[in-house]
């Protein structure tokens, strides 16, 4: 991925936040077919600073996991908060007219080895650990074991397990760094106007703010 260095998030810890907080992940391959993508829920795994994994799982009538080459690395992409800027928000827009539009987001990307996996306790504790991490915030969270287990054992056998060990991580924050303290200001300005979910996280990152 293109990073200018003004663009460049290093931080574990924001860049893990991302993720964390954005699962919904575009899980990329190559194959026998070419690239392939599918998009899933990836819960992250982190011992410490330098190791960590992405688990997930796909149908089994998916045939990325059957047709993937193991020998290259996959790519699962994250995509945090992203809004349009128009150069109306640019003081410069009134005094030199040298303005343009300009597209902000925050996006990790994660690079490794994919393995698959197929044992039912792997996959029961994985769908324990998928559902509880989103369930957390429910007033009644369901829990797998609110099911039948006939139920969930025929689920089981209709998808498989991935998992990912990162062994590269990229993060961008594309977040108007390149631009004066006076045009972030009206930047933050402008999208606090807008007052929707999708500007007021943006103003929050081009104030500064991370996950």
């Amino acid at each position: 991925m293109y990073i200018p260095k003004h663009h460049e998030e290093t931080r574990i810890e924001v860049i893990d936040g991302l993720m964390r907080s954005q699962p919904l992940a575009s899980l990329i391959t190559m194959g026998s077919s070419g690239l392939f993508a599918s998009h899933l829920p990836m819960v992250l795994h982190r011992t410490d600073e330098t190791r960590a994994i992405l688990r997930g799982h796909l149908s089994r009538a998916n045939s990325q996991w059957k047709e993937f080459s193991p020998e290259i690395q996959a790519l699962a992409i994250f995509s945090g908060p992203q809004h349009y800027i128009t150069p109306g928000w640019y003081p410069e827009k009134a005094e030199t007219g040298k303005v343009v539009p300009t597209w902000n987001y925050a996006v990790v990307h994660a690079y490794g080895p994919l393995r698959i996996i197929e044992d039912p306790q792997w996959l029961l504790t994985h769908l324990h650990s998928l559902t509880d991490t989103h369930e957390s915030s429910q007033t009644m969270p369901w829990k797998v074991s609110d099911a039948p287990e006939d139920f969930i054992a025929a689920l089981l056998r209709g998808i498989v397990g991935v998992e990912l060990t990162i062994e590269r991580l990229e993060g961008k924050w594309k977040v108007s760094q390149n631009q004066t303290e006076r045009t972030r200001a009206s930047v933050v300005e402008g999208l606090a106007a807008l007052n929707t979910e999708t500007s007021l996280a943006m103003r929050d990152l081009v104030k500064g703010e991370r996950p």
